[in-house]
């Protein structure tokens, strides 16, 4: 038998295992999107909607200046600049969660981590204006000029003042780096 193959085979039973564990804790399967809402929803006191499968949103804000909006939570493994947004069932808000920018050695293998480099807000409304004035393509991979990211970053710099992090948050995001 080939050897690669082999250890290929234990590599694959050991993810599955990660993942029953996994999905466990976070009752629904574990996948980046549902994973990002779990965490999102104990780091910025998020309220979950029932189903996984909301069009418009994924939960509501509980606390604070935003509490009672509701909120797309999106998790991506590479900040790659773009945003999927459903123009016709808008959030009041996208909360973001990135990993780091590609480097050349993870686009030839292919590889896409699980980590939070940096976390976003945006107000959908406000961005969804920005884009339609400038004619911007509005739908799966939006593409969003550095500006817009920049004005709506909240970690790990505080650039957006809709929202502040508390010491408990940003240590709480930084397990994920």
């Amino acid at each position: 038998m080939n050897e690669d193959l082999a250890l290929l085979a234990e590599l694959v039973k050991r993810r599955n295992a990660l993942e029953e564990e996994i999905a466990r804790l976070v009752h629904r399967p574990a996948n980046i999107g549902n994973l990002g809402e779990f965490i999102a929803a104990q780091i910025f006191d998020l309220r979950l909607a029932g189903s996984g499968s909301n069009k418009a949103y994924d939960g509501w804000f509980t606390t604070g200046e935003l509490a009672g909006k509701n909120v797309n939570v999106k998790w991506y493994s590479r900040y790659e600049s773009v945003l999927d947004i459903t123009p016709n069932t808008l959030p009041d808000y996208y909360l973001v969660l990135v990993g780091p920018r590609p480097l050349n050695a993870d686009r030839e293998l292919g590889t896409r981590s699980w980590s939070i480099d940096a976390v976003y807000l945006f107000d959908a409304l406000e961005l969804y204006a920005e884009l339609k004035d400038r004619g911007v393509a509005i739908g799966i991979a939006s593409s969003l000029h550095r500006g817009l990211w920049e004005a709506a970053e909240i970690y790990p710099n505080a650039r957006n003042p809709k929202i502040s992090l508390n010491e408990r948050q940003k240590q709480a995001l930084a397990l994920y780096k």
